[in-house]
């Protein structure tokens, strides 16, 4: 049986509600980081202004914005895809064996990946650092890499599970 992609990308009740919230954190932090350095150019180039800690909120903008975006690719299992292997695999068995090895490699790696976020969220707890201009935190830019790490984890284990219930039907 075809790994069926576009029922395991579509949210239940849930994850709709997750799934929307993800789109629009994007949504919203993509204008920013654009808008906030098309703004910086004009500022500079043209108006001949430095806009002091400009920089410090793109950078916020940016690092949500690309944690939000890694979160979104996992939940439509578009993250990580080499499909070379997959292509030649023909057997329904064999291809949820496959994807039952690389859902259990992904969970692997974001273990990893939680575990490094903590211990730099934690750093950033006991060692308090600010941005120079606005005196931001930066375990806040840092919570939103565990938050990718979080649900990068719970999207690679919904796939463990979906290729664990494929492997025992066929």
């Amino acid at each position: 049986m075809p790994v069926d992609s576009e029922r395991l990308s579509r949210p239940g009740i849930g994850g709709s509600i997750i799934a929307r919230s993800l789109d629009v954190v994007a949504i919203v932090s993509s204008l920013a980081t654009a808008g906030l350095m098309a703004f910086l150019v004009l500022a500079r180039y043209v108006l001949g202004l430095s806009v002091v800690g400009l920089h410090e909120l793109i950078m916020l903008a940016a690092v949500l914005l690309y944690m939000t975006g890694a979160v979104i690719a996992s939940r439509r299992r578009e993250h990580l895809t080499v499909d070379w292997l997959a292509n030649l695999l023909t057997s329904p068995r064999k291809k949820a064996a496959h994807d039952l090895i690389i859902a259990i490699l992904t969970v692997i790696i974001t273990v990893f990946f939680i575990v490094w976020s903590f211990w730099m969220f934690s750093w950033g707890l006991e060692r308090p650092q600010v941005t120079p201009a606005f005196r931001i935190p930066l375990w806040i830019p840092q919570a939103a890499i565990g938050m990718a790490a979080l649900g990068c984890f719970a999207y690679a284990m919904r796939d463990v599970v979906h290729a664990l219930s494929r492997l025992r039907r066929t």
